[in-house]
């Protein structure tokens, strides 16, 4: 019996300890993720924002995919950061990578914004697919920045 209370106190103890670097860790990168949205919305010419407030639901499919872009690279540094400060660095370089490729994305895919403009929800769907499939391979890119090639 002793040792299941020694091993519940350890547990407890450890809790204790790590809860408020959890909980840090976590403001921090949804702080980052809504700070970033916010840049992309201020950037982007498309004003999805504007289009899903006047009811238009590919709109909305697009900055899904603009949010979940981006948060996947977050999670992804916060995974592996050591520390607050090795989460703000690798999270501020996926999210400007982030931003940039979708800026990429956008180029490519011309015709993209003006047909979600027009409710067309396939090209609603692609431009969430590339921008999560983008934020899916920057994260992966950070899974262990310790293997070289």
């Amino acid at each position: 019996m002793g040792d299941v209370i020694g091993a519940l106190q350890a547990a407890l103890a450890a809790f204790v300890a790590g809860f408020p670097v959890y909980v840090l860790q976590v403001a921090v990168a949804s702080v980052m993720i809504v700070a970033a949205s916010a840049v992309y919305v201020l950037l982007s010419p498309y004003r999805e924002l504007e289009m899903m407030r006047a009811g238009n639901a590919s709109a909305g499919l697009a900055f899904s995919g603009v949010v979940l872009g981006l948060t996947i690279p977050i999670a992804a540094a916060l995974g592996t950061a050591h520390n607050i400060f090795d989460l703000v660095i690798w999270g501020i370089v996926a999210l400007l990578m982030q931003l940039l490729a979708f800026r990429v994305a956008d180029l490519i895919l011309k015709d993209l914004p003006k047909r979600i403009a027009n409710e067309e929800a396939g090209a609603a769907i692609v431009t969430l697919a590339v921008k999560l499939a983008s934020g899916i391979v920057l994260a992966a890119g950070m899974m262990d920045p310790h293997i070289r090639f």
